[in-house]
């Protein structure tokens, strides 16, 4: 073979291993999560991942994005690393964060990338954690401040009579603290558990053990509890302890904020293929700016209110989470002045429905 055919024949080889390694490196940047866009050392682009094409030619808040790409790459292509966290106000409301480099090859500037990371979720999250902490420490602190002073002004009382509605008082809000601690504890669980302890359980039985929890408060009050079941025998795959929980937070829940001489219902249906348990008061209701934030943590519609009906202001919370882990959801109708109904979907347990079904046909 010539040498020329050789060098020709390596050029080619060479070239072959550019073009995979190219292709390898296109595919790569091409699934990534982040959008990335490629210039060469002129600024013309080269290369743009599927992520970065929503800011091509868009409009509104991407098209904000797409201009600070543009400002960075220019700046990049100058011989400048940059990073930028840039607030889209949406719709959606989204944070990125962009970051801007050269690229130089042996001290030969190429060209330049961005890479833009969508961290929306992830200051999401850094948000609630950081609201849920102050709330814990609000939550926390009413309660032992109060237990604090009661103890001190016990240890200075000595007059019995004058001391009993102190020791009440101080009882009532060592019982507030050990419904915070122990909903704490509830919805932590809930949250890390990475499988619910399935059952296949009658709805209704599990809406009767509700009810009896929740009686005994519901007759204190002067509130009449009204149990109706209409789910025709409905079973559910769950964890008891948690789908019970849920319909007594429900029922507490309506309880509290309903006036003496009420009634709270709770009904179960079917529903397609979901059962729905339904939870419905005659009492204060919710305004309708409250309504997507009342299943929030520690969210109240009324600050005083909650103060005296003793919430966590973490049931509804856990109500949300425990429909969610079981494949399920929650809803609440209300009007303020005239009542509220949550209702609680979840997936009939088909296996067992058709088996009982079977079962009564022969």
């Amino acid at each position: 073979m010539a040498e020329s055919e050789r060098l020709a024949a390596d050029a080619s080889r060479a070239a072959d291993r550019f073009r995979m390694q190219r292709d390898r490196l296109a595919a790569a940047l091409a699934d990534s999560v982040e959008g990335v866009v490629i210039v060469d050392r002129d600024g013309v682009e080269v290369f743009r991942n599927v992520v970065a094409e929503r800011f091509r030619n868009a409009r509104h808040a991407d098209a904000v994005a797409e201009r600070t790409i543009g400002a960075l790459i220019e700046r990049s292509v100058a011989g400048e690393t940059v990073e930028e966290d840039l607030q889209l106000f949406g719709p959606p409301r989204a944070l990125l964060r962009l970051r801007a480099l050269p690229l130089v090859d042996g001290g030969v500037r190429l060209g330049a990338a961005v890479f833009v990371h969508d961290v929306s979720e992830t200051h999401r999250v850094d948000n609630v954690r950081r609201d849920f902490v102050a709330n814990v420490s609000h939550e926390l602190k009413t309660p032992i401040g109060a237990l604090e002073l009661l103890a001190e002004t016990l240890a200075a009382e000595p007059d019995p009579e004058v001391a009993r509605p102190l020791v009440e008082r101080l009882a009532k809000e060592a019982e507030r603290l050990g419904r915070i601690v122990d909903d704490l504890l509830d919805l932590s669980l809930i949250e890390t558990q990475e499988a619910v302890s399935a059952e296949v359980l009658e709805v209704d039985a599990l809406v009767d053990e509700a009810a009896d929890r929740i009686r005994p408060s519901a007759m204190v009050g002067g509130i009449g509890l009204q149990v109706h079941h209409g789910s025709d025998g409905a079973h559910v795959e769950c964890d008891h302890r948690q789908v019970v929980s849920a319909v007594v937070n429900l029922l507490d829940n309506a309880v509290k904020y309903s006036e003496s001489g009420k009634v709270v219902s709770v009904e179960t249906e079917r529903d397609g293929d979901d059962v729905v348990i339904a939870v419905s008061d005659d009492g204060i209701g919710v305004p309708s700016r409250d309504l997507e934030r009342i299943f929030e943590r520690f969210y109240r519609v009324d600050q005083a209110r909650s103060r005296d009906t003793g919430g966590t202001g973490l049931g509804l919370a856990i109500v949300r989470h425990v429909a969610q882990v079981h494949g399920g959801d929650v809803t609440v109708e209300s009007l303020e002045g005239q009542g509220s109904t949550f209702r609680l979907r979840l997936p009939i347990a088909i296996e067992r429905a058709v088996s009982a079904e079977t079962q009564e046909v022969n």
